[in-house]
């Protein structure tokens, strides 16, 4: 089995160039492969290969100043997720485009999965928003979610103006796949006049592994060939068209308009030619 680690922290980095290299042999070496991106607000990781060296990376990387309490998520899947090993320099380690938000600095208030859901158990009131993209978020959802409405995450700004006013004095708990889209997104919505703000700490697949399904529907998207996890983390039967790059359902890859390499449902000529 392949081990899967996904990881995050908003630490001030330093001396990048020479942290890139030494992560770049210490990939190689293992055999390792996925994405490493650094900036000068951190480091943001999806790496995958035997447990014993995803281990030796993340021991290597909290060697480094300021990144000592790095939390790794963990899961497992049959076959390698990843098609190469890359280590990037960023200006930011995740695409927001607006100045002053800095998670290092300050964040929202994070709530743990089992405590989101004994508030769902208990029926407090709160708006459960979903601040992934939309091709995401149509492969699953908590129950009764609010979708942001963004195709790209540095469009969650312009989506936030167009949320109803009287949610800037209720209780919004946000979430997205990990949690690190929301580190920048919460303290955007506050500094907008939204008053009770949290965020879902460990994001969705924490939730998972914590919590299971429990008012969950559907899959988890993430960022690599296994396309999409259920509540247990496991890989599931979706795909990702060759032509419009859109995730595709079990169901939607038996409609005769999915085409391995040519098509699916959502760019189909006939879809694209109807009123």
């Amino acid at each position: 089995m392949v081990t899967n680690v996904a990881a995050y922290k908003f630490a001030p980095l330093d001396g990048l160039e020479s942290l890139r290299e030494r992560l770049r042999e210490l990939c190689a070496h293992e055999h390792l492969k996925g994405t490493i991106m650094l900036s000068p607000e951190g480091i943001n990781l999806f790496v995958a290969g035997d447990a014993e060296s995803v281990e030796r990376l993340l021991q290597c990387v909290r060697s480094v100043e300021g990144l000592h309490d790095l939390v790794a998520k963990e899961s497992l899947s049959a076959k390698q997720p990843f098609r190469r090993m890359l280590v990037k320099l960023k200006r930011e380690i995740i695409a927001f485009g607006i100045d002053g938000i800095a998670p290092a600095r300050k964040s929202s208030p994070k709530i743990a999965a089992h405590e989101l859901k004994q508030w769902i158990d208990e029926g407090r009131p709160l708006t459960l928003l979903d601040t992934r993209n939309d091709y995401e978020i149509r492969m699953g959802s908590f129950h009764g979610a609010l979708p942001i409405g963004v195709s790209h995450f540095r469009d969650f700004p312009e989506a936030t103006r167009r949320l109803p006013e009287h949610l800037k004095d209720e209780t919004i708990v946000m979430f997205c796949t990990g949690g690190i889209r929301c580190e920048k997104a919460g303290p955007f919505m506050e500094a907008a006049g939204f008053q009770r703000v949290f965020q879902l700490d460990g994001g969705i697949l924490k939730y998972f592994e914590e919590c299971g399904s429990a008012h969950y529907d559907g899959d988890c998207f993430v960022f690599d060939r296994r396309v999409c996890v259920d509540s247990e983390l496991r890989q599931t039967n979706a795909a990702v068209c060759y032509a419009c790059q859109m995730p595709v359902t079990p169901q939607e890859q038996v409609d005769s308009r999915y085409v391995v390499g040519v098509s699916c449902p959502h760019c189909h000529p006939a879809v694209a030619q109807s009123p």
